[in-house]
């Protein structure tokens, strides 16, 4: 193509263009690259399925690992009630333990109390029996005193009272008198000065006469009693 400008001198310049033709194009290769109705409507489909899929997949996954962390969740808690169970029991064992060796210790402080608190009461029944004995030992001989002189009838008037006052003091002090006729003779309790033969109506030796009585203060003898005895025949 020529185009004509305007040049110097008037003169006229003539100006090639060349203009290059669009390159021709295989109808068969322009009906490959151009889509087709069905290839643009079976795309959003194939697409629509593989999305399809790939959210189940995910639910399947996201299902899986829901009933997977509920299966942990559960078997944790199961193992919680069985340690707690477990705790609870070695813990109520401790404590059968603890209150069996309690009882056992309180069962033994409170026997020594007992046996203390007995100790200590016969100490002091000792005690006062032992002050008791040391004050009326001189005393049995004027009690012996009183006895022959009732036995002789010279216990009257102001002396009767005095008398009586006085083993009555001593009574209610825990002086106790003993030996009578006819008690069954006691070493433990009587002195025998004489044996005065047999006698038919006793099964055993036996008191016949008392020379001097006996005094003890509980289950101790202050003087043994002095007696006379005849065996059985």
């Amino acid at each position: 193509m020529t185009k004509r400008r305007p040049g110097g001198a008037g003169e006229a310049v003539e100006e090639t263009t060349s203009e290059t033709p669009p390159p021709e194009t295989d109808p068969e290769t322009k009906a490959d690259e151009e889509p087709t109705e069905d290839s643009e409507a079976d795309a959003p489909e194939g697409d629509a399925s593989d999305s399809d899929d790939a959210a189940e997949a995910g639910s399947d996954e996201d299902g899986s690992a829901e009933a997977a962390e509920d299966e942990a969740e559960v078997a944790a808690e199961d193992a919680a009630e069985d340690d707690t169970e477990v705790d609870f029991g070695d813990a109520a064992d401790e404590i059968d333990k603890r209150v069996a060796e309690l009882t056992t210790d309180l069962q033994r402080l409170q026997a020594e109390y007992v046996n203390y608190k007995r100790r200590v009461d016969r100490d002091r029944e000792l005690v006062s029996q032992n002050a008791t004995y040391k004050v009326l030992t001189p005393i049995v001989e004027v009690l012996d005193t009183i006895d022959r002189a009732r036995e002789h009838g010279e216990v009257e008037g102001g002396f009767k009272a005095v008398a009586d006052q006085l083993e009555k003091i001593v009574t209610n002090l825990g002086l106790k008198k003993f030996a009578e006729p006819g008690d069954v003779f006691d070493p433990n309790l009587h002195e025998a000065l004489s044996h005065m033969g047999t006698d038919p109506e006793v099964e055993e030796t036996s008191v016949k006469l008392v020379a001097k009585a006996g005094y003890m203060i509980g289950d101790r003898v202050v003087r043994a009693a002095q007696v006379l005895v005849v065996d059985p025949e």
